[in-house]
């Protein structure tokens, strides 16, 4: 089968196709035809040698990705979930050797879940990691709850589009950043109102929230501090809090913090309900085939990406 090894970090170059052996599924797993994959911040970071590398940089061959929908093929003796012929999807080994850039992958049927027969295979890779990290951080850590007003900056991203979905379907008052261009496309997911991000004054901004979903890292965080409430919640995706900002969250009495995303089939499961009745929606703003995943690299390296990015099989 085909697959796109990483040789080692570095720029795209360093993505080759090879061919190998098809793999075969453990008694839990399920071997499955990729259909799709979507490609996140965190591939590209993998890619340079930071991200997810230093837990798979011993393995050989190094076959990052992580977010596949597709076909169940066969099944190991032990799954109950799934039998040929399903289409599923979900985020596969999730921080560990995820191996989505292949044409066939096996996967813990604990990672997936069934393919709603209302979306395309694009849209379903679309929905996995983005979808997870957003319902993750305001179900499970922050808890959301009705009436609560939520901050999600760069709204108009992977995680930042689900997130507003996410956030009015939990009953917030929703705020989106991003650029002036972006406006329409973010309230037009649900958002109450939209800031442009380029030139806003948060120092002195009026704004107060419960939670702020921070995609954007960096100097980012201290600006999301300044409107958080204390006893409200910062959650940072891309990088963990320093010290420094710790400290900062504390003597406000804001709970900030990082949290990485984790592999599940029941959170899946959650996300496929929404997406079959329409409450949640991925917007795939380019495909690219197989052949050409180091240019949907470089389109997701370039940070103006709106929605998600997906290579198809």
């Amino acid at each position: 089968m085909k697959a796109i090894t990483l040789k080692q970090p570095g720029g795209v170059e360093e993505l080759v196709q090879i061919e190998i052996e098809q793999p075969k599924p453990a008694d839990h797993e399920v071997l499955i035809q990729v259909k799709a994959i979507s490609i996140n911040p965190v591939d590209t970071k993998t890619r340079k040698g930071k991200g997810a590398y230093g837990r798979i940089k011993t393995e050989d061959p190094i076959i990052i990705g992580w977010d596949i929908s597709g076909i169940v093929v066969s099944a190991g003796k032990n799954v109950t979930q799934f039998k040929p012929g399903d289409a599923v999807f979900g985020m596969v080994n999730f921080p560990g050797h995820g191996k989505a850039y292949a044409e066939y992958i096996v996967a813990p049927e604990t990672h997936l879940t069934l393919k709603p027969d209302t979306i395309s295979f694009e849209d379903a890779a679309a929905s996995t990691l983005a979808a997870l990290t957003a319902w993750q951080a305001m179900v499970h850590h922050a808890k959301v709850q009705p009436g609560q007003k939520v901050l999600i900056h760069a709204a108009a991203g992977g995680v930042g589009h689900f997130a507003v979905q996410i956030a009015k379907h939990l009953g917030a008052y929703v705020v989106g950043t991003s650029s002036a261009k972006n406006k329409d496309f973010v309230l037009n997911l649900g958002a109450d109102e939209h800031i442009d991000y380029q030139g806003y004054d948060w120092h002195n901004s009026p704004l107060s929230f419960d939670f702020v979903l921070d995609a954007i890292g960096g100097d980012n965080i201290d600006i999301s501090l300044e409107v958080t409430k204390p006893g409200g919640t910062l959650i940072s995706i891309p990088s963990g809090l320093n010290e420094v900002v710790t400290e900062k969250s504390a003597a406000k009495g804001v709970n900030g913090y990082f949290f990485m995303v984790q592999s599940s089939g029941e959170d899946m499961a959650q996300i496929g309900s929404m997406l079959k009745k329409g409450i949640l929606k991925a917007h795939v703003s380019e495909t690219f085939p197989f052949e050409d995943i180091q240019k949907a690299h470089l389109h997701v390296e370039s940070g103006r990406t709106v929605g998600k990015i997906v290579v198809t099989i």
